[in-house]
């Protein structure tokens, strides 16, 4: 990134509210914890996805994790869970269309990594 775009994008965050109230510490918010960036990421990978295949992608996570770690981003409108009564039932979780909307961060993400 040159020093120029770096100014111009300084200069568009430079007055959003501080704290709490700021959109981009609320938008941060979304990338807490070990687990949440990885499974938006997984999830951004395919179009929908059963708790056990999500569970072998991630990988190192435990079933309470992902369970909570899913819970709190489907609170937070990114994830949107189908359950399906069948026998066996099951459930498949995809992204909502918030956070389909992610999509370019994690291109961007991953631009960055190539370039460093």
């Amino acid at each position: 990134m040159t020093n120029i775009k770096f100014k111009e994008y300084q200069e568009q965050i430079k007055d959003l509210p501080i704290g709490e109230n700021c959109t981009g510490v609320k938008t941060l918010e979304i990338f807490q914890g070990k687990w949440n960036i990885r499974v938006l990421f997984e999830l951004v990978r395919c179009d929908s996805i059963r708790f056990g295949d999500l569970k072998k992608q991630v990988g190192g996570i435990t079933n309470t994790m992902l369970t909570s770690t899913l819970r709190d981003l489907e609170s937070r409108g990114l994830v949107h869970r189908t359950q399906f009564n069948e026998i066996p039932p099951h459930v498949e979780y995809s992204l909502s269309q918030a956070g389909k909307d992610l999509y370019p961060i994690f291109v961007e993400i991953m631009r960055w990594n190539d370039n460093h």
